[in-house]
């Protein structure tokens, strides 16, 4: 097992955040698996864009989270990650509740690795899709940007 899946299971145990951004956008991962990952969401007022509905870049954010730690699962120990491009199209408007953004690896090369996510609400209708290229970082790249011993 990936010393890295290992890491993220031990902060979703203790309720540690994984990130910064995860406590002021208030995400949380909800579960892990290899090449997998599910980040929870939900939207307050504080979310929300002028026409009311979920911002764009709260969507990016939750979206680029799962896939980024789906893809985080799969490194080895010293490295670490960087998002190369990220795509998303809009499905729904959504005006509350929780979603579920469900990150999966689609194919993980030696370097980069291409990753989708569905963003789900309560009742389980998609509301975006997204899809993202990232690179893992070794060596100088990743220096002082790993994970903690």
């Amino acid at each position: 097992m990936s010393p890295m899946l290992d890491y993220v299971r031990k902060m979703i145990e203790t309720g540690h955040p994984p990130m910064p951004i995860a406590s002021l956008i208030g995400f949380t991962i909800k579960s892990v698996r290899p090449g997998e990952a599910v980040i929870e969401f939900e939207m307050t007022e504080d979310h929300t864009n002028a026409m009311g509905t979920l911002h764009g870049g709260v969507f990016c954010t939750i979206a680029d989270t799962a896939m980024g730690v789906a893809f985080f699962t799969l490194l080895e120990k010293g490295e670490t990650l960087t998002t190369l491009e990220l795509k998303i199209n809009y499905l729904r408007p959504v005006w509350g509740g929780k979603l579920l953004a469900v990150g999966k690896v689609v194919k993980k090369g030696k370097l980069t690795g291409f990753v989708e996510c569905d963003v789900l609400d309560e009742s389980g209708q998609l509301v975006a899709r997204a899809s993202s290229t990232y690179m893992a970082l070794t060596g100088e790249q990743a220096k002082n940007r790993t994970v903690p011993e």
